[in-house]
């Protein structure tokens, strides 16, 4: 299935339809109706999924569902390692960060999409907004401990897995049930249903299909 970028309407094409950045849904759209011009071969250029949801967050205004991070709270170098790319790669994308806002993946997710200018939300399970690591944008606190798990499965557009045990298991199939798309880089829990991805290039390059609505490949 291609995409299109119509440089002539400034819309994303794909199959007869154009993308609601602000619905992120695909529409069939009457283009006279709508106001477009009529398409033109010269106008359209081919891009990959990646590319276009770069395109979208530089030049529509995108409705910003986050993307979530989720992973142990005591975590290896190298899984804070992948994590923190994987925050920096988010953010330069345009991606919002969501995490679980304290240490380990949750805090490297945060840092690398911090220093990339991203914007990080942290779902707190204590009470105060304090508690956030340091490089959480917007700190909410819940007041609600490991229950918030579910909260953040059910608030992302899709979720990413690195390393972690029985809590990383609990997003993750959270967010299954919720029929949101899930990822994992291999140091994370095996579970059915899950795209496990060899790197956080490819992860990179997945999770925008599915951010588009065009499922997981």
């Amino acid at each position: 299935m291609q995409l299109h970028i119509d440089t002539g309407n400034s819309v994303l094409r794909c199959a007869g339809k154009v993308f609601d950045p602000w619905a992120l849904c695909w529409e069939a759209r009457d283009d006279e109706v709508a106001g477009l011009v009529a398409i033109s071969e010269v106008n359209l250029q081919a891009v990959t999924p990646q590319e276009a949801v770069r395109w979208l967050f530089q030049n529509q205004k995108v409705r910003q569902v986050p993307v979530a991070v989720i992973g142990a709270k005591i975590a290896s170098d190298a899984e804070c390692a992948d994590a923190e790319a994987l925050g920096k790669g988010l953010a330069e994308i345009g991606y919002t960060l969501l995490t679980g806002g304290r240490t380990g993946v949750m805090e490297a997710a945060s840092r690398g999409a911090h220093e990339a200018g991203g914007m990080v939300l942290g779902l707190l399970p204590g009470d105060e907004f304090d508690t956030a690591n340091p490089y959480v944008t917007i700190p909410l606190a819940t007041g609600i401990g490991p229950t918030r798990n579910s909260i953040i499965a059910r608030s992302a557009r899709l979720l990413i897995a690195v390393g972690g045990g029985y809590g990383t298991i609990t997003e993750m199939a959270y967010g299954l049930h919720y029929d949101r798309p899930v990822f994992a880089l291999p140091s994370a829990p095996v579970v059915p249903g899950v795209v496990r991805c060899e790197d956080v290039d490819t992860v990179l390059s997945k999770i925008a299909s599915a951010f588009l609505g065009l499922g997981v490949n």
